[in-house]
């Protein structure tokens, strides 16, 4: 008994002889993606993969978008590329945010193609991607490595609006399981350091 009042002592909580409803044990999120809400094959739409911050990691849920319309002389790239933006800074739907689902990207931020001297599978941000939060950072490179229509390469080449050098950003398990990997330096290859 007096070891019981000791660890009680111990960590600041007093006794009682009343008891207390201290409501009920906190859950946790499933992080299960629900389905996605239109029917696949509905004319001018296609599933694409997104990545969404559940807990302290990334998990990937199926959405579907609306395919952006072909440009005959433009790169095919860029509107993909601006559809799955705009699906990272859209709310998740009310089944997502029940699962735990969240999205880390900032509404206003956009995205261009390469400029003159970037390799062809560049992707410009109008923030730096080290000015990014971390987690919308991971976000988005796993987003955009994820998707057919920019090559699958679980990386993406992304600047920001000023001169500097586009860096490659792999998503990695390491980045699916601890986004803040962002922060650390090192992250984001230089070009000329990639083959």
């Amino acid at each position: 008994m007096a070891a019981l009042a000791l660890a009680v002592a111990g960590c600041g909580i007093r006794g009682t002889s009343v008891p207390v409803d201290a409501g009920g044990a906190p859950s946790r999120v499933s992080c299960k993606a629900p389905a996605a809400g239109t029917a696949p094959g509905t004319p001018g739409t296609a599933q694409a993969t997104v990545y969404l911050v559940c807990g302290s990691a990334l998990a990937q849920v199926e959405r579907t978008v609306t395919l952006p319309k072909a440009s005959p002389a433009g790169d095919p790239r860029l509107p993909t590329a601006r559809a799955l933006l705009t699906e990272l800074q859209r709310r998740p739907s009310p089944d997502e945010e029940k699962s735990g689902f969240s999205s880390a990207l900032p509404p206003h931020l956009k995205v261009t193609g390469p400029r003159s001297g970037d390799p062809s599978d560049a992707l410009r941000l109008s923030i730096r991607p080290d000015d990014l939060p971390s987690f919308a950072l991971a976000q988005l490179v796993c987003t955009y490595g994820a998707s057919t229509a920019l090559g699958r390469t679980h990386a993406a080449v992304l600047g920001g609006p000023g001169d500097d050098t586009a860096h490659r950003f792999d998503c990695s398990a390491d980045v699916l399981a601890n986004p803040d990997i962002a922060e650390n330096a090192g992250w984001g290859d230089p070009l000329s350091d990639v083959g």
